[in-house]
């Protein structure tokens, strides 16, 4: 958002008493800008929507193999955060970057601002928890960090209530405004609110920044120590390599989310705090600025993909399941449509690969037992497949006779030559 006019402040506050814009005004100087800006917006949206597309199915591909973990919950929670800030937010930004002064419908105008802050929001408190839940695993890397499902779920939902509720002041005094141009959009601060606003403008960048890093920070140096210990037994120093990886890998996306979501409040700061006929943020600064916060939702996913062995292997294997299935589809395809150009039915038409003699199947003594295919994969031995051959043609016999196995024949006999021998 960008001041208008001069500053002005009441007695007890700062705070700036001139509306401001909101949804994403910028005026660029340059009209070069005007082009590569919007251009590199939409470079970041189309690479962060594809890898949080990618990182997001792998998760759920997991999904059907064993039950979510409490860290791949928050992962996917982060993702869906990032997915939803480039779907709606980041195009709104590009076209505000081509035309300076949009017309705004009055739900556009409300939710411009508080949608972005309530994304980013989200994506803070979600840090923190992942860092809580690395160190419980890092506390105890044999064990899994199993939370109930209903419990997962009521703690995602309580961050999204927390992340739309912190931003809802923007929501409140966004109003549209029409002037001799067309509408523009401005947060218009009541003289009555002022003071409360004060105090707001201090503590959001408390609650929302300061306190989720501090608390990831935090939890991350606890984990990293806990991982650096030497276990006594293999498993466990591969569970706590494992650990320890997984500690790198979090931390590295916290530490470039607090850096690169820095300079934009430092300049939503410079703005709420300026003092009356201050200077104001440079343009460079606030454009710079915004670029950084939506570049964040195209790095995490990267840093989910190229430093996680885990989501390596479960995208090679992903891929393979997917290519695997298509393989497989696209040779039947001919060969149904070969049969019903003939007009025979594909399954009926196939020959049969066993002769029948006297309304009976000739089958050999290996097809009868063991004629399935995991008989070929784990062959059976001829003299024990000679005994169960013959318990199944004379049961009765067998039964009276106490050593069965010693008037076993090697070989076995017709059907018609054994019913023989037994009417000898």
């Amino acid at each position: 958002m960008e001041k208008l006019g001069t500053n002005f402040s009441t007695t007890n506050s700062s705070l700036a008493k001139e509306p401001l814009y909101v949804g994403g005004f910028q005026t660029l100087e340059n009209g070069d800008w005007t082009f590569v800006i919007p251009t590199l917006l939409v470079v970041i949206c189309l690479v962060g929507v594809t890898g949080n597309l990618c990182v997001i199915s792998v998760l759920l591909h997991n999904t059907r193999k064993a039950k979510p973990t409490f860290i791949h919950s928050l992962i996917l929670n982060l993702c869906v955060s990032d997915l939803l800030l480039l779907l709606f937010s980041v195009p709104f930004k590009i076209a505000a970057y081509f035309k300076s002064t949009l017309s705004f419908a009055w739900l556009l105008c409300r939710t411009a601002d508080w949608y972005t802050h309530a994304c980013m929001s989200s994506k803070s408190i979600t840090i923190a928890l992942i860092a809580k839940a690395c160190f419980m695993y890092a506390s105890n890397p044999a064990k899994q960090v199993n939370i109930k499902q209903h419990t997962v779920c009521a703690v995602l939902l309580s961050t999204w209530l927390v992340a739309t509720t912190l931003p809802l002041p923007e929501w409140i005094f966004a109003v549209p405004e029409h002037s001799d141009g067309p509408p523009v959009c401005i947060l218009d601060i009541p003289v009555q609110a002022r003071e409360l606003m004060a105090i707001y403008v201090k503590l959001y960048p408390v609650i929302v920044y300061c306190i989720p890093f501090t608390v990831a920070f935090f939890y991350f140096w606890r984990a990293y120590g806990k991982s650096q210990r030497r276990g006594t037994k293999t498993q466990n120093l591969r569970n706590q390599i494992r650990s320890r990886r997984l500690t790198i890998m979090l931390l590295s996306i916290t530490i470039t989310f607090s850096i690169m979501w820095l300079p934009e409040w430092i300049s939503w700061l410079w703005v709420w705090h300026q003092s009356p006929g201050g200077p104001s943020p440079p343009q460079a600064f606030k454009v710079l600025a915004q670029i950084f916060m939506f570049s964040l939702s195209s790095i995490n996913p990267l840093i989910f993909l190229f430093m996680s062995e885990e989501f390596k292997e479960s995208f090679k294997d992903m891929w393979k399941h997917f290519t695997s299935k298509k393989s497989i589809a696209a040779p039947n395809v001919p060969d149904q449509e070969q049969g019903q150009v003939n007009g025979e039915d594909p399954l009926e038409s196939t020959p049969s690969l066993e002769p029948e003699k006297n309304g009976l199947t000739e089958q050999s003594c290996s097809q009868q037992n063991f004629g399935s295919q995991e008989s070929k994969e784990n062959p059976v031995l001829p003299d024990v497949e000679q005994f169960w051959h013959e318990r199944e043609t004379n049961l009765t016999d067998q039964d009276n006779d106490p050593i069965p196995w010693e008037h076993q024949e090697h070989q076995c006999a017709d059907p018609q030559t054994s019913g023989s021998r037994k009417n000898s």
